[in-house]
């Protein structure tokens, strides 16, 4: 098959490239360029780890300079240059594993292409798509229905990137291709490399000339007739963010004194849940529910592709995130909660493939006792104090796949666990235990228990809580100015109401 015709894309990403090897100024200049340098881009998988860490860095940098905004950064060119000088390069990077070379297609290409994506001119991250295997592609037919469009070697590497620096619970990034975006490069890459998968390894490093990956890799954990490689991310990474959230506003008359200010919860997606499960999980309060006659919603959304629906509960899906991604110092029980981690993070990762309730997806006998020793272990973790260990272990409990056989036992247990770990200011334990009141997850639902647990999340450096807070602080703000508008309003009409009862006796009486 005779090479595609270059592309605008693949001049600059070519021009990119070449600049930065060369010490060279790239047009615009590229916002961390230094730090960037630090990470050593050497065209390596691990070199695509360095870049999802300073992409973590450089969003909790914009918090802390109080710059995280998405919009106003994708209109600085530093910021685009940047984000984009990173698509580029891990598309380079899973070519070089398909042993091909990177072709990138702008909107118009892909527009004639794949015809059934609808892609959005005002969505920066669907601007842009790299094939990494044209020779995996050749029989593919552009106009052919591609619902199963994971399996194209097609590539939008900016949808990770923006994930990995403005995904939040109120900002979904739903995948062009449909499923659900990566949580950074080294996944999304690592997910789409050229090797045989078992059923629970989705990414298994190939040969890297650039540097030893493999040397570095954790032992795999042998579950009898499969093994498990541990050093997956952990799982549920990227399982969040699916559901649109808004603000609904109700009159403050509807709402009782205690909580006529602010209700704010996240949205349950509970269509993966059994019948049992899903008459425990109750629906919970819209996200902000305030004394406003209208609903404000917090991003602009768009219709979304199809995606294939998660198996496990959105409520636990973040847990598994901010698990991974929010450091909290442990004083004890780590090596046993690690150990638990390698286990349980494969199955995560099987499950997460799955398009079916939790319930129905098989596991052998090797794999479920192998399962219970990770529990175990998590229980020794989570008795000596590790938080980490008591929440993941009471995830597994509300459930109904913990180490009690009672399921009212389990959750009661799962609660406690979560209580335990709140208590002991792991602001991963007060949001979720804020969530639970708000939604009545495993508790009675209480929206003045889950507004404490928020705010004291907040208060412990929890991001998202504190930018929950704050919209809550703003719209009080908002809600007493109204009350004061109307009570001017009130007191002009009533004293115009006067001078006219006067002006008529005056006219009476001459």
């Amino acid at each position: 098959m005779s090479a595609s015709p270059l592309t605008p894309l693949d001049y600059i990403a070519a021009g990119y490239w070449q600049d930065f090897l060369a010490n060279r100024p790239i047009a615009g200049s590229i916002a961390y360029e230094t730090e960037l340098r630090d990470c050593v881009l050497d065209e390596s998988l691990s070199s695509l780890q360095r870049v999802d860490t300073l992409l973590s860095q450089i969003r909790r940098d914009l918090i802390k300079m109080g710059n995280w905004d998405e919009a106003t950064l994708l209109t600085d060119e530093r910021y685009r240059n940047l984000m984009m000088f990173l698509a580029f390069y891990a598309g380079q990077v899973l070519a070089q594993q398909w042993q091909a070379t990177a072709h990138w297609y702008g909107q118009f290409e892909l527009r004639k292409r794949y015809p059934i994506w609808s892609l959005s001119t005002d969505d920066f991250y669907q601007h842009m798509a790299v094939l990494y295997s044209e020779n995996n592609s050749a029989n593919i037919n552009a106009n052919a229905n591609i619902n199963d469009s994971a399996s194209l070697p097609i590539f939008f590497a900016l949808e990770p990137i923006g994930l990995r620096l403005f995904g939040h619970v109120d900002r979904p990034f739903v995948a062009v291709q449909g499923g659900q975006v990566a949580s950074g490069l080294y996944q999304a890459v690592s997910a789409r490399l050229p090797v045989a998968n078992n059923d629970y390894v989705s990414t298994i490093i190939t040969q890297d000339n650039k540097s030893n990956v493999a040397a570095r890799m954790a032992p795999q954990v042998d579950l009898g007739s499969s093994s498990i490689d541990s050093n997956s991310q952990t799982v549920g990474n990227s399982a969040a963010f699916l559901v649109k959230q808004n603000i609904t506003v109700t009159q403050a008359d509807d709402l009782n004194e205690e909580a006529s200010t602010y209700i704010v919860s996240d949205r349950l997606t509970n269509e993966s849940l059994s019948n049992e499960q899903e008459n425990q999980l109750k629906p919970e309060p819209s996200k902000a529910e305030l004394p406003v006659a209208q609903t404000i919603p917090l991003v602009e959304t768009k219709p979304a592709a199809a995606v294939k629906p998660s198996s496990t509960p959105e409520i636990f899906s973040q847990l598994l995130i901010e698990l991974d991604e929010i450091e909290r110092p442990q004083t004890a029980g780590n090596a046993e909660d690690q150990q638990a981690r390698k286990v349980l993070d494969q199955f995560e990762q099987h499950v997460a493939k799955q398009s079916k309730p939790r319930a129905q997806i098989n596991f052998s006998e090797n794999h479920l006792a192998a399962k219970k020793q990770a529990l175990l272990k998590l229980q020794e973790a989570a008795h000596v104090g590790n938080t980490a260990a008591m929440l993941r272990l009471a995830m597994y409990e509300l459930l109904g796949e913990g180490l009690m056989i009672d399921k009212n036992a389990g959750i009661e247990a799962g609660v406690e666990w979560v209580k335990q770990a709140a208590s002991k200011d792991d602001s991963r334990a007060q949001r979720l235990l804020s969530k639970m009141y708000y939604q009545g997850v495993g508790v009675v639902q209480d929206i003045n228990n889950g507004k404490y647990w928020l705010e004291q999340a907040a208060q412990n450096g929890h991001v998202e809580a504190a930018s929950l807070v704050a919209q809550w602080q703003q719209a009080q703000t908002l809600i007493t100015t109204q009350k004061q508008e109307q009570h001017s309003i009130k007191r002009y009409q009533l004293l115009l109401a006067v001078v006219l009862v006067v002006a008529v006796l005056i006219l009476i009486i001459v």
